[in-house]
């Protein structure tokens, strides 16, 4: 194109990047181990005998992309079956995949979690009925409390095992962030109890999420939380299972603990970061800001990467075209933008009310111009020694790319290793990456 925003574009020298590796712990659990791993944890302490020949069991299974979640989930199903009861799988994110029962079975198929591969039926319904109520309002001691909604088919069955990855929330802090009582009052709620537990704003889901976890626990046939944690390179390091009188005790601890993994960026700031690609498969936001810094939620929120303007250039396949977090980038690409698929993207929306999470960004023809209008438009950048750092997705920090301005800095840092030289970017003949 030959407009004024390609030719203001052009005139922004992009400089040379450097390949980096951030130095951080990778112990975890081989994945040839994740089947005994799960059942050696769930056999302490007999956490498993709730589980009875003849019962029907519900295993959760939730909308991110858990690493291993079809071993995880197939491990769950197998230890059931062992106790000579059946197990059924219950896609349990909310509003997540559109909203839809088919979306929701597709989302989690993306993950391989099938019914061939699990070896067990899948159940997937937007069906939910109301459990019970909260014990108090909004406010603590306040009345009447709130309904709490789950899935229909977990509820009717005869036990309910909450398996979810335990991690810091992309917009809110408390005691219970991402993890298992979220996975039960947002992921089992489904579209309509998601609705109501979000309804007062996330400045209140820190009291929402155990409100309506303790209710669910109280009156739903909960029989086991399973907790995954990852370590920072989001690799499985460790599985925590709880019965459902210590999750309220136990997770906040394990929280702490997944807070110590996260993938951070080994750098205060920048004047641009370029993501290369964000789903729900990545992150609630897409990108998680905990992480990259970039938030349109951020009263709620703090940390990550101070960056000055911040650029995304594609969809991950794993999202289905849901574009959710998007809001939170200066510029995107007319690839990403052709990707949207605006019913999944705006439900999720709705349903959490962050709608600043779908506001489009300035839309450009290609990765470069993207990159280059983004750098030409952040303040106290110089140019002719820009700040800029490159990552794949917010999951996947352990290999970057950084500007040579950042080189010293980088040097100076034992959390980082230099593994390459100097390079142009590598733009093919239509401006983008690949």
């Amino acid at each position: 194109m030959n407009g004024i925003i390609s030719r203001l574009c052009t005139e922004v020298p992009l400089p040379k990047m450097i390949k980096v590796r951030q130095i951080f712990d990778r112990g975890r659990i081989e994945t040839a181990d994740i089947p005994s791993a799960v059942r050696r944890e769930i056999s302490l302490s007999e956490l498993g005998d709730p589980v009875k020949p003849g019962m029907r069991i519900a295993i959760t299974c939730g909308s991110r992309g858990v690493a291993n979640i079809a071993l995880i989930i197939r491990a769950l199903a197998d230890f059931v079956r062992s106790r000579g009861a059946h197990p059924f799988v219950v896609p349990a994110m909310g509003s997540h995949g559109g909203a839809s029962a088919e979306g929701q079975r597709a989302l989690i198929a993306s993950y391989g979690v099938t019914e061939e591969f699990i070896e067990c039926p899948i159940l997937s319904s937007m069906e939910t009925v109301e459990i019970g109520r909260s014990d108090e309002g909004l406010e603590p001691g306040t009345s009447p409390g709130f309904p709490v909604r789950i899935d229909k088919n977990a509820a009717l069955s005869d036990g309910i095992i909450v398996a979810g990855r335990i991690k810091p929330h992309t917009d809110f802090r408390g005691p219970y962030e991402s993890g298992i009582m979220k996975m039960m009052a947002i992921g089992l709620g489904k579209r309509e109890g998601a609705d109501i537990c979000h309804n007062p704003g996330f400045a209140n889901m820190a009291r929402m999420v155990p409100l309506f976890g303790r209710t669910i626990i109280s009156h739903a046939p909960v029989i086991l939380g399973f907790g995954i944690l990852e370590n920072a390179c989001g690799e499985t390091c460790r599985f925590a299972a709880m019965r459902p009188d210590e999750i309220e005790e136990k997770e906040p601890l394990l929280l702490e603990e997944a807070r110590a993994h996260l993938p951070l960026i080994h750098f205060d700031s920048v004047d641009v970061l370029v993501v290369d690609r964000i789903g729900k498969d990545i992150s609630g936001d897409g990108m998680d800001p905990n992480i990259t810094g970039a938030s349109p939620c951020s009263p709620f929120v703090e940390g990550g990467l101070k960056a000055g303007r911040t650029v995304i250039l594609d969809l991950t396949e794993a999202t289905h075209g849901s574009a959710m977090g998007m809001g939170a980038a200066h510029t995107i690409t007319r690839r990403l933008f052709n990707k949207i698929d605006y019913e999944a993207t705006y439900v999720n929306a709705v349903t959490s009310r962050g709608l600043d999470f779908v506001r489009i960004p300035c839309i450009l023809e290609s990765d470069r111009e993207a990159v280059q209008l983004a750098l030409r438009t952040a303040v106290g950048a110089d140019p002719l020694c820009p700040r800029i750092i490159r990552i794949a997705d917010s999951i996947h920090t352990e290999t970057l790319f950084i500007s040579e301005a950042m080189k010293e800095e980088a040097l100076k840092n034992s959390r980082i290793e230099i593994e390459g030289e100097a390079e142009e970017w590598p733009f093919d003949e239509a401006g983008n990456l690949w």
